[in-house]
């Protein structure tokens, strides 16, 4: 048993330090003079000593506005993430505990736009807030999200609601609470977990999605992180330490999240 327990250890310790393969040396290549880095392609090779070039964190957060880019994509993230969880777990719960003409239809329906890539949908959804003069805004990228536009986690939490025990819902019936009272008060606070995992797959996505800001956007002083480290990159070049430090440095909120949705799920104890 602890040899078997021992082989799966090693096993994962393998992969783990596998996948952080990249990561190891974009934080390597992130300190290093950029002759370094293309002479040697490597840490620890060549015979010269190792240089360690602290102030590329400096020069990679000056030579472009990469802070601004960083608090912008927290300003769209935020707003995005809170719209996402707020409507979809209330269209979650319509699907799961409402009764309502249509509904079987309309869940056809949301399992179908799941089949659409967003990319089929861009140029009419461009011509829509193009009309509405939000071109050039914040609104093309948070107010979909206040609109319930995940159809995954709108499913999630449909599954997860109905897998909650009737008894609950009528519980709270016989003490005369309403569809809002059942689903702010009792639901929402129980799908902890649900919330968790949507939270952090949104602010991932909304993080790092690169195409819609760049079809919206028009002034780089509003572009989030994503557009902002591939412009630093076309106007820098081949100054890949740089590139890597800001790299490093956009993945650092993200990455917050992760953690805190993953403590949330590990502590989270099932109703009794």
């Amino acid at each position: 048993m602890n040899r078997h327990h021992h082989s799966a250890t090693t096993a994962r310790f393998a992969v783990a330090l596998v996948l952080s393969g990249p990561i190891l040396w974009a934080a390597w290549a992130s300190h290093q003079p950029i002759d370094r880095i293309f002479a040697n392609g490597s840490p620890g090779s060549g015979t010269d000593a190792p240089s360690w070039q602290w102030s590329n964190y400096r020069d990679a957060v000056t030579r472009l506005p990469l802070l601004r880019f960083v608090a912008n994509s927290v300003v769209i993230t935020t707003a995005a993430t809170l719209g996402t969880v707020l409507s979809t777990s209330l269209a979650g719960f319509a699907f799961a505990r409402l009764r309502w003409r249509g509904r079987r239809l309309w869940h056809v329906v949301l399992l179908a736009t799941m089949m659409l890539p967003g990319q089929v949908l861009l140029i009419g959804q461009f011509f829509v807030f193009s009309r509405l003069g939000w071109v050039n805004t914040y609104k093309p990228l948070i107010v979909p999200a206040w609109l319930a536009a995940s159809s995954l986690a709108v499913l999630v939490f449909r599954e997860f609601f109905r897998a909650v025990p009737r008894s609950y819902v009528d519980a709270a019936r016989l003490d005369g609470a309403t569809d809002w009272q059942v689903y702010w008060e009792i639901m929402l606070p129980m799908s902890r977990p649900v919330v968790a995992a949507v939270a952090a797959m949104t602010a991932v996505y909304h993080w790092q999605t690169f195409l819609p800001p760049l079809v919206y956007l028009s002034d780089y002083q509003g572009y989030p992180v994503s557009v902002g480290l591939r412009m630093y990159q076309a106007m820098e070049g081949s100054w890949a330490n740089l590139i890597m430090a800001a790299s490093l440095i956009a993945m650092l909120p993200p990455l917050v999240v992760v953690l805190v949705a993953h403590r949330v799920l590990v502590d989270h104890r099932p109703p009794s």
